[in-house]
């Protein structure tokens, strides 16, 4: 019987979370309620007193079930290649970070957040970009942007310079700048950044996966950076402006990816 009911738990274990949630939640509720009136309310207070008391346990609930499924469920790590000695060339990756170009400071920030992360990171065969657009806008050009867009250039400029003996030696090889111009956008009826984050992704993989080492003018007005590797790159690794990647967290991700196993197979019939 035991082994059914840990089977059924495998196959429907959301079932088992929510039913939970709502178990302990209710007979906090109940129990609570009971004593309230034991203790002499009124009825007619009953029912605004049990949606509170549902209210403030559910958050308890919800706490436990967290707790009691970090007992039962073990976390088990991907296999994953072995990388200790560097991320080989076959295996070339990229790491970006859409973001907008607000001001100067932020630019700075960004550039910054840049390079800590490439210096934690450090090997042969991994890159580091800005994947910006503009700010939205009523109009196509705004007066502030060519010295945004020039400021962001120098500083990556700046910084292949300034590691341009890392690596193969090669300048201009570690840090990119992916920068796209604003398009008209009618339903919202403004200028801006085509799809926003996820199309600045969607145009980046369009450039990964030519086989072109030029760039089209209507979906990157800028790019910095040596380009001819790009058709090199296999893995792209997306980070939010305010996220972090520690000491070697880039490699152990591209070990992970690259690992047989964890290949993604595309369905036709699926179509996913």
């Amino acid at each position: 019987r035991f082994e059914t009911f840990t089977r059924a738990v495998r196959r429907h274990p959301l079932c088992l979370y929510l039913g939970g949630i709502a178990l302990i939640a209710m007979t906090l509720t109940g129990i609570l309620s009971f004593q309230a009136v034991a203790n002499g309310m009124p009825v007619w207070m009953l029912a605004p007193l049990c949606i509170l008391l549902l209210l403030a346990s559910s958050q308890l609930s919800v706490a436990l079930m967290n707790w009691l499924a970090t007992l039962r469920v073990k976390p088990e790590g991907l296999p994953k290649m072995d990388f200790s000695k560097g991320i080989p060339p076959g295996c070339r990756t990229l790491v970006v970070v859409p973001s907008l170009l607000t001001s100067v400071q932020d630019i700075e920030k960004l550039v910054e957040a840049l390079e800590v992360r490439f210096l934690a990171n450090r090997d042969d065969h991994l890159h580091f970009g800005l994947l910006t657009d503009y700010c939205d806008a009523p109009q196509e050009f705004l007066p502030e942007d060519s010295p945004l867009v020039q400021r962001v250039h120098t500083r990556i400029i700046e910084l292949n310079e300034k590691y341009s003996s890392v690596g193969d030696g090669t300048k201009s090889n570690i840090f990119f700048l992916f920068h796209r111009p604003r398009r008209w956008n009618p339903q919202e009826r403004i200028w801006m950044g085509y799809e926003r984050k996820r199309g600045k992704l969607a145009d980046l993989n369009v450039l990964l996966r030519s086989s072109e080492s030029g760039v089209s003018g209507d979906t990157f007005s800028l790019v910095v950076g040596d380009v001819s590797i790009l058709s090199g790159v296999k893995f792209v690794i997306t980070l939010d402006a305010d996220t972090q990647l520690p000491r070697d967290a880039a490699r152990q991700f591209v070990a992970t990816m690259a690992h047989p196993l964890n290949h993604a197979h595309y369905d036709e019939k699926k179509r996913a």
